[in-house]
């Protein structure tokens, strides 16, 4: 299915909004490596939007957070997804605001008024309450991340798709450090030769 980034999605189909909390998944893969990723390390944000609009077959629009507090723009990754269609959300605050945090936030509350389904793309227990009113029964509500690394408070949330950025959307070109419960049906030993 080719990808379609529209800002209102056509009458009479639902939009799949993509929500990327690009500081916490950026965060938790210098946890994974213990150090920043390098660019090859990093998710292909092109597979992501792919996925996105492949999982329920919806046109997307995309959302992706960035924290610039600092006053710097990361122009080159900006431009870059802008060029696969996702809208990167610069935000700036004061030190003690939690820019990106807030952003998504106020972006759920905003989805939820709509008629949109939502892939969240974090780790972060800061977004429960938006995500359990999000799972109301007239939408699907997906979190992309590791599973074994999300807060456990998404586990309970029944409703809520738990997608893994590895596995399931396979948006990354190298095996991840990842220590984690393989189904041994799944296994592929040559992935880690």
């Amino acid at each position: 299915m080719a990808v379609q980034q529209n800002d209102t999605g056509p009458v009479g189909r639902a939009t799949t909004y993509l929500v990327v909390d690009g500081e916490n998944i950026d965060g938790v893969l210098g946890g994974l490596f213990d150090r920043r990723p390098e660019p090859g390390e990093r998710p292909r944000w092109d597979r992501v939007l792919s996925f996105a609009a492949d999982t329920w077959g919806n046109p997307v629009t995309s959302f992706f957070f960035i924290n610039a507090s600092s006053g710097n723009l990361p122009v080159s990754f900006v431009q870059a997804l802008l060029a696969i269609g996702i809208r990167p959300i610069p935000l700036s605050g004061r030190p003690d605001q939690k820019v990106v945090d807030i952003g998504v936030q106020k972006t759920l509350d905003a989805i939820a008024g709509t008629e949109g389904d939502v892939l969240l793309a974090t780790h972060d227990g800061d977004f429960l309450p938006h995500v359990k009113r999000l799972v109301d029964g007239r939408r699907r509500v997906g979190l992309l991340g590791f599973p074994e690394l999300v807060n456990i408070g998404y586990r309970g949330i029944e409703g809520l798709e738990l997608f893994d950025l590895e596995g399931d959307v396979g948006c990354f070109n190298c095996v991840l450090p990842r220590i984690r419960i393989i189904d041994v049906d799944a296994f592929d030993p040559t992935a880690y030769l």
